[in-house]
């Protein structure tokens, strides 16, 4: 293990730590400037997190251990999907973890504690968000292991850092695969991360939530995990597909200390525009039916295979 790979393993981890929660934050607040409305500060989410680290932990009588547990899980396993996700350079000492299938299965596990813990104390609310993040999960992981698959064929290899390097070194065109894939993914993104048009995250109608519906038995501590990991989350898919679309700026283990330096501020400039992107989609968007949810994602599945089949077909 080079020092180079741990300085930028341990600093891939701090930044998403730390970033997250901003991301979130501008995602916000350019929403709100593209509605004409008074925008919160980028900092927002940072106050929320403060504010409820500091109060007290309110349990039902009901709840067991599950319930109580279900943060730290949910929260280590965005922490560790974030150590994998080549967001600033390809020479980690976690390569060999980093493939795409483990990636998509840390997800889940996420995805299975926090829909049981909703379900623990039995609420109603509780239970009907779980079941629908459920359903949205099994309909969105098909097309984001599609997604992968495709970038996985192109480059030669599941591991996330060697499909990012290999990207990398082709040539600049347009290859219509990566471009059905891209818009696959960035539907995939809105969904898993219980954004407009699949849900709104602004939103408290109980019959219309499914993130927050399944948060609202946590307070405290626990609640700010439960943020801070959705914060991560976003995060997370935004480097995923920085990894498979965009790899350009990423450091590699050639590049040495210099491209880890020039990789930061890259990183945080394609987190600003794709920021300002995914607010301009909420914003020109209309949150759908629950029904017509599984019709989003069947489309976006529709799509991946689509430029798996131009790949096929073109060898592009």
């Amino acid at each position: 293990m080079s020092t180079l790979g741990a300085i930028t393993q341990l600093l891939e981890i701090v930044c998403a730590l730390l970033a997250a929660p901003a991301f979130l934050g501008w995602v916000n607040q350019c929403r709100a400037w593209l509605q004409n409305k008074r925008a919160p500060s980028v900092l927002q989410p940072y106050y929320g997190l403060r504010k409820l680290f500091h109060k007290d932990v309110v349990l039902a009588e009901n709840a067991s251990s599950l319930f109580r547990l279900a943060p730290y899980i949910v929260f280590g396993t965005m922490v560790a999907a974030a150590a994998i996700i080549p967001s600033m350079g390809t020479g980690l000492p976690l390569s060999m973890a980093a493939d795409g299938i483990a990636l998509v299965g840390l997800l889940a596990t996420a995805r299975v504690f926090l829909s049981l813990a909703a379900m623990d104390v039995g609420t109603a609310f509780g239970t009907l968000g779980a079941r629908r993040e459920m359903m949205v999960g099994f309909l969105a992981e098909p097309a984001l292991l599609m997604v992968l698959f495709v970038a996985a064929m192109i480059s030669k290899t599941t591991s996330l850092p060697l499909i990012a390097e290999g990207l990398t070194t082709r040539a600049l065109g347009l290859y219509p695969s990566l471009a059905f894939t891209a818009v696959a993914f960035t539907m995939v993104l809105l969904a898993e991360n219980a954004r407009i048009p699949v849900d709104n995250p602004a939103t408290h109608l109980e019959l219309t939530m499914i993130h927050e519906a399944m948060l609202l038995e946590y307070s405290g501590r626990h609640l700010a995990m439960m943020e801070w990991a959705a914060a991560l989350k976003l995060f997370n898919y935004a480097c995923i597909g920085f990894a498979l679309f965009i790899p350009w700026g990423t450091s590699t283990e050639a590049s040495g200390p210099q491209g880890l330096l020039l990789a930061v501020p890259v990183l945080f400039a394609k987190l600003a525009v794709a920021g300002g992107g995914l607010a301009l989609i909420e914003t020109l968007s209309a949150k759908l039916r629950v029904f017509r949810a599984p019709e989003f994602l069947a489309t976006a599945f529709l799509l991946a295979v689509l430029g798996l089949l131009v790949h096929l077909l073109l060898g592009d």
